[in-house]
Parts: structure tokens; C-alpha cells; sequence
């Protein structure tokens, strides 16, 4: 439980000091760059360097990139399937679900 404890303390404050930062750059659009989600990626893999040192860090750091690798490629066919047929979003989505799973286990699978 404290670790979530101070995931969310930790997390929530770097997250609002980037969020500052982004609000204070010029052009707006470096504001996407402090998001949340990196910021609490950093975090936990902080948290977990101290309790369980640097080879389950690795397998953690390598599992995050599997997955935002994953969420490349969903992003672009997605993009590409919505401009180029007239299917719904919802469809698109549910059809690029299995791909994205595949790409991250298949990644995670050469490099884990």
C-alpha cells in the first residue's frame, strides 16, 4: 500500500510541476510532452530500481517500450483505416485491438 501511496504523492506533484512548465512554454504544443503518463512511468520505475533492483527494472523499462512501440503502430493503422475506408471508429478500435497485442507480446517476446 505505500507504494501506491507514494506513487500518488510523488506522481501527482511531478505531474503538476510539469504541467506548470508545459503551461508556461511557448509553443502550447510542448505541453503534450510533460503528459502524465510518462511522469508516473519514471515514478514507478524509480520506486522499483529501490525494492527490486536494475535486471527487473530492465524487464519493466523493456515492457513499456513493447507497449508504446504497440501503440505507434495501432495509432498509425488506425489513423490510416479511418481516413481511407468509411468504417465506424468503434470498429476500427475493436479491429486494432487484437494488433496491438500482438505487436506488444511479439516485441516483448524478442526483447524480454
Amino acid at each position: 500500500m505505500t507504494d501506491y501511496a507514494v506513487r500518488f504523492f510523488v506522481g501527482g506533484a511531478v505531474v503538476s510541476i510539469f504541467a506548470l512548465l508545459g503551461d508556461v512554454l511557448r509553443p502550447k504544443s510542448f505541453a503534450g510532452l510533460f503528459g502524465a503518463a510518462p511522469l508516473v512511468a519514471l515514478v514507478s520505475l524509480a520506486l522499483a530500481i529501490s525494492r527490486h533492483g536494475p535486471d527487473y527494472v530492465s524487464t519493466l523499462a523493456a515492457s513499456m517500450m513493447a507497449g508504446a512501440t504497440a501503440l505507434l503502430v495501432l495509432s498509425f493503422v488506425t489513423c490510416r483505416l479511418l481516413k481511407c475506408t468509411g468504417l465506424s471508429v468503434l470498429s476500427v478500435t475493436l479491429l486494432g485491438f487484437p494488433l496491438w497485442l500482438v505487436v506488444a507480446f511479439g516485441l516483448y517476446g524478442m526483447v524480454g
